[in-house]
C-alpha cells in the first residue's frame, strides 16, 4: 500500500466511498493513515474532468458589481480594517483581517474556479490579482488588475506576497509538491492561506463515507492537523495559526447523502426545517470552539 503523503507511514487501512455530489454512485478506494489520521484516494482517475462538470459549484457564472457597488465594497473593507466591527465584515473578512494584505500586494488564488472571490477583492480595491485553475473553460482578463489563468501556478513565472487555496488543496494529489511550489512562488515573508477539510472532524468519525466533505473522488487528500503540520514544516513553512471555520454544511450535506440524495441546493429547503438549520448552526459553532469541526484555515509564513 502507498505511504501516507503527509507523515510517510505505511500503516494504513482502506475504506470505500462513492461519488455522491452528482449521484453517480461510482465507487472509489481511500486509505486512512493509522499514524496521523490523514486520508488519501488510493488511485486517482486518469481523467478527472467528468467530476468537474458544468454543474460543479465553483464554475457557476461570475457575478459582477456595478461601479457604485465597487465603491461601497472598497469603503466597507477600509472601515472593517480600521474598526474591526462585525457589521463591516465582508463574507471573507474573518481570514482577510488576520492576513491584512496591502492593496498593492500580488495575490494568487490556486483553484480559483470562476474567480468570484478574487473579483470581490478586485471590487474592494486590490490591484494585482491572479487566479489559477486548469479546469476553467478559458483564460479571462477581467481587468488589468485581475487575470484568471487557465493553468497551474507551477507554470507561472511570478512571485507573490500572498497565495491562497480556498478548498482547492484537497483537490491536489501531492501535498508536499504543492507546498514546495507555494514556498518557491512566495517572496520572503510571504503568506500562505489554506482552507481545507480535516480528518479530525467529529462528523467524519461518526458518519465515515457519508461525510459530505470526503467528496469522492474530487478530494484526493484530506489532512489531519498532525499530518499537515508535519508536511508543512518539512517544506520549511512556519505554521502560525490553525482556525476552525466549519459551517452547518457538514451536517445537512452529510444528511442528504445518508438519505441517498445528491448535493442539490434546491432539495435543502424541502428536506430540513428552520429549526433544524438553527440547530445545525449552533452545533457547527460549538464544534469549531471545541476543535471538532470539519474544516480549518491554516495560516503559514515563508520565513
Amino acid at each position: 500500500m502507498e505511504q501516507c503523503k503527509f507523515c510517510g507511514s505505511s500503516e494504513q487501512k482502506e475504506f470505500n466511498a462513492t461519488e455522491q455530489m452528482f449521484g453517480l454512485g461510482e465507487a472509489f478506494v481511500y486509505s486512512e493513515c493509522k499514524s496521523c489520521g490523514s486520508l488519501q484516494l488510493a488511485t486517482v482517475p486518469s481523467d478527472m474532468s467528468p467530476y468537474y462538470s458544468g454543474g460543479y459549484y465553483s464554475f457557476q457564472e461570475l457575478v459582477p458589481s456595478s461601479s457604485l457597488k465597487k465603491l461601497l465594497k472598497t469603503l466597507r473593507l477600509q472601515a472593517f480594517f480600521l474598526s474591526g466591527r462585525k457589521e463591516f465584515e465582508p463574507t471573507y473578512g474573518y481570514w482577510l483581517k488576520k492576513l491584512r494584505p496591502k492593496v498593492t500586494d500580488r495575490i494568487a488564488d490556486i483553484g480559483c474556479g470562476n474567480g468570484q472571490l478574487l473579483y470581490e477583492l478586485f471590487a474592494s480595491g486590490y490591484k494585482d490579482l491572479h487566479g489559477f485553475d486548469p479546469f476553467m473553460a478559458h483564460e479571462k482578463v477581467i481587468s488589468p488588475n485581475l487575470t484568471l489563468w487557465k493553468k497551474t501556478i507551477e507554470e507561472s513565472e511570478m512571485q507573490f506576497d500572498l497565495i491562497m487555496m480556498h478548498h482547492s488543496f484537497e483537490h491536489m494529489s501531492d501535498p508536499q509538491e504543492i507546498l514546495n511550489t507555494c514556498f518557491d512562488k512566495l517572496r520572503s515573508g510571504g503568506k500562505l492561506l489554506i482552507r481545507t477539510p480535516v480528518s479530525d472532524a467529529q462528523v467524519w468519525k461518526e458518519e465515515r463515507a457519508f461525510w459530505v466533505q470526503l467528496d469522492a473522488p474530487r478530494h484526493l487528500i484530506i489532512p489531519s492537523l498532525k499530518g499537515f503540520e508535519l508536511v508543512s514544516k518539512k517544506v520549511g513553512f512556519e505554521l502560525n495559526e490553525v482556525e476552525f471555520d466549519s459551517t452547518d454544511f457538514q451536517f445537512w450535506g452529510t444528511e442528504l447523502y445518508k438519505r441517498g440524495l445528491p448535493l442539490n441546493p434546491e432539495l435543502v429547503s424541502n428536506e430540513f426545517s428552520k429549526e433544524e438549520f438553527d440547530e445545525f448552526q449552533k452545533k457547527a459553532l460549538y464544534y469549531n470552539q471545541e476543535g471538532l469541526g470539519d474544516q480549518v484555515c491554516f495560516y503559514l509564513t515563508r520565513p
